[in-house]
């Protein structure tokens, strides 16, 4: 950890928690509460790793205290303190509290330290776990609280006014239907290419509604078979399927109260489909192996790159669903559709890539500008955020130039593979005949939608020839 790891006690002696806190501020960032209220506010606004609390607290016992906890907040590492020995009813508790430690007083201030040490390697082995387990997940609902200590911030951060886009662009209008639709609590489906930015709508949806103090959880539903994918979002209980070891809490119960956004829904099986329908009509779900429901109080905003309406013709996708989730839809135009918003739209990443790599980079040449506004981005934003840092991270001048661009961007944005000669980019015969290459290689991979093996038979090529010229020329898939 780079940053001093966050220990909360929670005591309503002062003497104690200043004796706690003088032993334990040299190794810790130490917080304090007198009362479960204040423990419960540091809580919703500190990414906490353990919590220490005193086991004789005003009107509640801590022990029962970390059970709320252990539902709400499962990640902290939870121990208690306490001058007695514990009895058979306190012994149930810990276990039911999932308390890491019982530490009895008078406790000396090595063994102290070296005990929550040992109860910080738990978790970061925890936090290392869930996030293999959840993979692609943007952001965990408890991991909010360390981009911004207050809901304000989160608010600011993830504003309407903050999607850029030009005057004219029809982004725009989208924007203005989104900002109307986040104060009322219905089911949002945005809809979209890969990489238009449907989770930064999402976001700004949630943090400017009534929801936006509670949880905003992502779940990525393409990226999980249906049985992880149901105790990601459900729950489960420990030995309901292979490799549950203990009980899990599901995203819709930590986003409780808040919204969850459910990105891929396109891509989920028809199984599934049926249990999250249950979960939207009779607003409670049931975890994996348990026999008993739950009520949650949950917002979704879904989002996909298929068009769902041609799904459910097929009949890939549930008719009912479908209504459930598009009681509002909103379709982000792809960026080629609006191409007013890339020079305002490639200023504002080079912006942010040159302050988070610290280079003093004043703009474009102006034919790299053109090349930029010549190209047609078939992955959108997140294509040119990675060209700009790849600009960026290159560049050894303050102006990054036509000579940084990759392949791929010069040789598509100049149609019939007239590269830019004038521009003093490419200027031989072995520069235009690169660049054809490359526009014919880029098309061919777009008509068989990037499966090699067809490339390389219809471009008489074999697959490890064709893999050199796709990293010889920058043609990696971006979407």
């Amino acid at each position: 950890m780079t940053a001093l790891p966050i220990i909360l006690v929670i005591d309503d002696e002062k003497q104690s928690q200043e004796s706690l806190r003088r032993v334990l501020s040299d190794e810790f960032r130490v917080l304090t509460a007198s009362n479960g209220d204040e423990a419960e506010a540091v809580l919703s606004n500190e990414l906490v790793h353990a919590i220490l609390c005193d086991q004789r607290m005003p009107g509640i016992q801590g022990v029962d205290f970390l059970k709320g906890v252990r539902d709400r907040w499962p990640d902290p590492v939870r121990m208690i303190i306490s001058g007695y020995t514990a009895s058979e009813d306190i012994i149930a508790g810990i276990n039911e509290a999932g308390i890491y430690q019982y530490i009895t007083k008078p406790w000396e201030p090595v063994e102290l330290i070296r005990t929550i040490k040992d109860a910080l390697k738990l978790w970061e082995l925890q936090a290392a776990s869930a996030q293999a387990s959840l993979d692609l997940k943007v952001a965990p609902a408890m991991l909010e609280s360390a981009v911004a200590k207050k809901t304000g911030t989160l608010k600011r951060a993830h504003h309407f006014d903050r999607i850029v886009h030009a005057a004219k662009s029809p982004l725009g209008e989208i924007i203005t239907m989104a900002s109307r639709v986040a104060a009322f609590d219905i089911s949002v489906l945005i809809t979209g290419e890969s990489g238009t930015g449907k989770e930064l709508l999402a976001r700004a949806i949630h943090y400017n509604s009534p929801r936006g103090d509670k949880p905003f959880v992502v779940e990525n539903c393409g990226a999980l078979p249906d049985q992880l994918l149901e105790s990601e979002l459900f729950g489960c209980k420990k030995g309901a399927f292979t490799g549950a070891y203990e009980d899990r809490i599901g995203l819709f119960e930590q986003a409780s109260g808040g919204t969850i956004f459910l990105d891929e829904i396109g891509e989920t099986s028809p199984a599934f489909q049926v249990k999250l329908l249950r979960v939207l009509q009779e607003g409670e779900i049931r975890p994996l192996g348990a026999r008993l429901t739950r009520k949650v109080d949950v917002r979704v905003i879904a989002a996909t790159n298929r068009n769902l309406e041609d799904e459910v013709r097929e009949k890939h996708f549930r008719r009912d669903l479908f209504y459930r989730l598009a009681a509002f839809p909103l379709h982000i135009p792809s960026l080629r559709d609006r191409p007013m918003d890339i020079p305002v739209l490639a200023e504002r990443l080079l912006a942010e890539t040159r302050k988070g790599f610290g280079k003093a980079i004043k703009g474009f040449s102006d034919d790299a500008s053109a090349v930029l506004r010549a190209y047609d981005w078939p992955g959108n934003v997140r294509e040119m955020q990675n060209e700009i840092q790849r600009m960026v991270a290159l560049a050894d001048g303050d102006t990054l130039g036509l000579d940084l661009l990759s392949p791929r961007l010069r040789a598509r944005a100049c149609p019939g593979g007239r590269a830019l000669a004038d521009a003093g980019g490419m200027r031989t015969l072995k520069d235009h005949v690169e660049a054809l290459e490359a526009k014919l290689l880029g098309e061919a991979l777009s008509r068989h939608r990037w499966n090699i093996s067809r490339v390389a038979d219809e471009m008489g090529l074999s697959r490890v020839g064709l893999r050199a010229k796709l990293q010889r020329y920058g043609l990696e898939r971006t979407g």
